[in-house]
């Protein structure tokens, strides 16, 4: 095994290969982050890790670790432009002795470099600023705000107590020394408070009134808006004191859902086979999936998750349901096409079907024809301009 010095050594090589295709690639834009994503010993935050394996079946993640892969393996993954999972279900891993894990829900990890540069990049910061980052996480990204503002301009607030614990072990033992709170991001920090800037690494179902307060108005709320069934995407709001209102992104990038926003574990009542009303669908399954619709549907159906299973007769359904209204709608191919039964106290698939139907009619835009207003009147996403077609964010 390589010795220490060694490690270092190529781990400063690594971070500037790094950089150099960050910025080939366009995420990395200006000399202040390439010099962070160089000083910054990404390896020193992500010392073991999981993968996912490449095995057919269920899902399954393998351990990363200097023992389990050799020394030169594990570092040159750790500075590849991928997300590794450090947690699942809320729960400590035992390191000691690590073991594949099948059936889990990843709860931390470490973003791929290219997203956190690329969101770093769009915060738009400036010498003197103070910045609140909400979902400290490895840390990772927390070291690179405290080497581009310097450790007293950073506030980073981690939900989960074990999670930030490592955090703060690994910012110390890389020299900075930010402020780091344990809680519910959603309250912010208000005795820091006013911010220049407020960066969220995980999603959101709605922007916390909190922030608003927290953030002093011309200032940054660059976050993460995501349902149950997908992310809507990344946005980034311009605080006006009591409001905000800002552009998607051209893409969307998706985090990991807020602990205290996760869906419920019961997803609602299946229906019986002769439960609700039956109509011809003009859109099947793949208004849930395809990237334009989607964005639609989860805007239609806020609080509704779906799967597909095969009931009686052999047939391969989707249900759709929602655990909040008691609502559901169940898509079945049909005669060459889709039919769809619905009930509860929101006709699920009409929702959706009409989102679908408003997106097309503007022609199939992209999430950044789409904006969102946040004010004492509620949360509204919306198409083209403020008095366009809305959608309320859940409250």
């Amino acid at each position: 095994m390589a010795g220490e010095p060694d490690i270092e050594t190529a781990a400063a090589d690594l971070r500037l290969r790094l950089a150099h295709r960050l910025e080939e690639d366009g995420r990395l834009r200006s000399p202040q982050w390439r010099a962070a994503v160089e000083a910054v010993p990404r390896h020193v935050f992500l010392p073991r890790f999981y993968r996912e394996s490449d095995t057919p079946g269920v899902t399954t993640w393998e351990p990363v670790t200097p023992e389990t892969v050799g020394e030169d393996a594990w570092l040159r993954l750790v500075y590849t432009d991928e997300t590794w999972m450090t947690q699942f279900d809320g729960h400590d891993i035992d390191w000691t002795d690590p073991k594949p894990i099948s059936n889990a829900t990843p709860t931390s990890s470490s973003t791929l470099p290219s997203l956190v540069i690329r969101m770093l990049e769009d915060l738009d910061v400036h010498d003197g600023m103070n910045v609140l980052e909400i979902g400290t996480g490895t840390g990772y990204s927390t070291a690179l705000l405290c080497h581009r503002l310097g450790s007293g301009s950073v506030t980073s607030i981690e939900t989960d107590e074990g999670v930030a614990r490592r955090a703060r072990e690994a910012l110390i033992g890389s020299g900075y020394s930010p402020h780091l709170l344990v809680g519910d991001g959603r309250a912010g920090d208000p005795e820091g408070a006013p911010y220049d800037r407020l960066i969220a690494t995980c999603g959101f179902r709605n922007i916390p009134p909190s922030w608003l307060e927290q953030v002093r108005p011309g200032g940054v709320i660059l976050t993460t808006l995501r349902g149950w069934m997908r992310s809507l995407g990344l946005v980034k709001l311009i605080a006006a004191g009591d409001s905000a209102s800002g552009w998607f992104s051209e893409d969307d990038p998706s985090f990991m859902i807020a602990r205290q926003q996760q869906a419920p574990k019961n997803l609602g009542m299946v229906p019986g086979p002769d439960e609700g009303t039956v109509r011809k669908a003009t859109h099947g399954p793949e208004a849930l999936t395809d990237s334009g619709p989607a964005f639609m549907a989860q805007l239609a159906a806020p609080d509704a998750r779906f799967f597909s299973m095969t009931v009686h007769g052999g047939r391969l359904s989707t249900f759709v349901l929602d655990s909040v209204t008691e609502s559901f709608a169940v898509l079945t191919a049909a005669d060459g096409g889709w039919e769809v039964r619905q009930g509860g106290r929101r006709r699920l698939w009409d929702a959706v079907e009409s989102a679908v139907a408003t997106w097309e009619e503007h022609g199939g835009p992209s999430s950044a024809a789409f904006g969102v207003t946040v004010s004492c009147d509620g949360q509204v996403v919306w198409l083209g301009n403020p008095s366009g077609p809305q959608w309320p964010l859940p409250s």
